[in-house]
């Protein structure tokens, strides 16, 4: 039963001040103290993104009814976010169903998004070096694509065949750079560096030089659930999945959620904690206790001062916390007064932009599939140029593109009408997008970001061995 006294906001925060928790029996005297004015549960889960919603479904399915899910934004969803570009739904975040097609074992996320009739749409990068552009705009011929492409192929077999060997020997990690170097080939050309960023950083969101070969080279995702990959396209957004599964267990009216067990614009600050139990402040003053708490924000926020924890979490945690990756994937999507790009015909889904800086605006895809007569196009970036992006003004990100387009497209290319370019690594909620497993984070280390300490767990998909950076590693944890 949730427990609530109704005296005032400031004697709360008044007396929560004047606690000295760790004085010989102090943690005793300030649980007391504090619970007097406090909301009383027996769990907190931190985060209402896919795997909060999952912690706190679990413990509803397993008869634990008294907990309070605390929600930093007005929302649920977390990194799965929709928004509206020229009238048409759009994901900020995550995006596809990554990991489809397999004969003996079916991704969850693809189970949910069929039960729940998300509209999904076949991304088809079978031909996909049909079209690579140079920096001058040029159409780059068969004769001299087809190469560079076989060359990666081989590189990423023989990085995979080195994968496996080191995984069954017990031997140390690389990168994928160093696996590059062992093949002797590094791609430096703006041709090869544009098709090793399709190969990799398009992924992972980080380049050979940062990345584990062992979590990479095969990719668990594509190797247990095939290697098809499915674009959401919903008005619904991505995000109703996490809705319908929210709706399973938590009260609802008209199909709105009304359960007062999921807060909103609850920003956790604090995160006291001892063998007796947990005291947790948000950033309006509101004090909660608990037996225990589920932590499941992002690695990046973990690896900021947003939430102080006291005692802090333990050397060898923040060590791993902070060894690990939150990477910046940031999909620019433009509409645009009508459509000037190829939109049939073999490989023109996709097409790849060769710049002598690599990560220069690499990856389009027209959205004609997904939105029909929407004139919508959609350029990834990663890293240092999501960074440097998301950092620079608006038209400048504008001049940018539509320099690289009337380039490729010729000089009558129209002005856009509209452009969002998501900014989640200055999103002080989130720190980035999704997690990436750089060289130097050992299974030790793993272990250490997700094991729990004392009454405090930690869930995200940060915390997915297999699956980290992907929505289904977030719902499986």
């Amino acid at each position: 039963m949730v427990k609530k006294n109704d005296s005032t906001d400031s004697s709360r925060k008044d007396r929560h001040d004047s606690l000295k928790i760790g004085r010989l029996g102090g943690w005793e005297e300030a649980k007391v103290a504090v619970e007097a004015d406090a909301t009383t549960v027996s769990t907190i889960v931190v985060g209402a993104g896919m795997s909060g919603i999952m912690a706190a479904k679990t413990l509803s399915e397993n008869g634990v009814k008294d907990f309070l899910i605390l929600e930093a934004t007005d929302r649920i969803g977390g990194r799965m976010k929709k928004k509206s570009v020229g009238g048409y739904t759009i994901e900020m975040g995550a995006n596809w169903v990554e990991g489809v097609g397999s004969e003996d074992d079916v991704n969850p996320i693809w189970t949910l998004a069929n039960k729940y009739n998300l509209s999904t749409f076949y991304s088809d990068y079978s031909n996909i070096s049909y079209n690579i552009y140079s920096q001058e705009g040029d159409l780059l011929p068969q004769s001299e694509v087809a190469p560079v492409f076989d060359k990666a192929s081989d590189q990423s077999d023989f990085s995979e065949n080195i994968s496996d060997t080191f995984r069954a020997n017990g031997i140390e990690d690389i990168s994928i750079l160093t696996s590059q170097r062992i093949y002797k080939h590094v791609p430096t050309t703006p041709l090869e560096m544009a098709i090793d960023f399709y190969f990799y950083d398009f992924e992972s969101a980080e380049p050979p030089r940062v990345t584990s070969l062992m979590h990479v080279e095969p990719y668990a995702t594509f190797v247990d659930f095939g290697e098809d990959n499915y674009f959401v396209a919903d008005s619904r957004g991505y995000e109703h999945v996490v809705h319908e599964l929210a709706k399973g267990f938590l009260n609802s009216t008209d199909g709105n959620i009304t359960d007062t067990r999921l807060q909103f614009n609850k920003v956790v600050r604090k995160i006291e904690y001892s063998d007796s139990g947990v005291i947790i402040t948000t950033e309006d003053d509101s004090v909660y206790t608990t037996n225990k708490t589920i932590v499941s924000v992002s690695a990046g926020v973990l690896q900021t001062d947003l939430i102080e924890f006291k005692p802090d979490l333990p050397g060898s945690k923040l060590i791993a916390l902070n060894k690990w990756n939150m990477a910046v994937y940031t999909k620019i999507f433009m509409k645009f007064p009508y459509k000037f790009w190829p939109a049939s015909g073999p490989g023109t889904e996709f097409f790849i932009y060769a710049h002598e800086r690599r990560g220069y605006y690499p990856i389009w895809q027209h959205l004609e599939n997904e939105y029909p007569g929407g004139n919508l196009l959609m350029v990834t970036v990663t890293d240092d140029e999501s960074r440097r992006i998301q950092q620079q003004p608006e038209d400048d990100t504008k001049d940018e593109i539509m320099t690289i387009l009337r380039k490729i497209f010729g000089n009558s290319t129209p002005e856009m009408d509209d452009i969002l370019i998501p900014k989640w690594g200055q999103d002080r909620f989130y720190r980035g997008t999704f997690s990436n497993w750089p060289i130097g984070v050992t299974f030790d280390d793993f272990y250490n970001i997700k094991v729990p300490v004392g009454p405090v767990f930690f869930t995200g998909e940060h915390t997915s061995e297999k699956y980290n950076g992907y929505v289904h590693g977030a719902y499986l944890q």
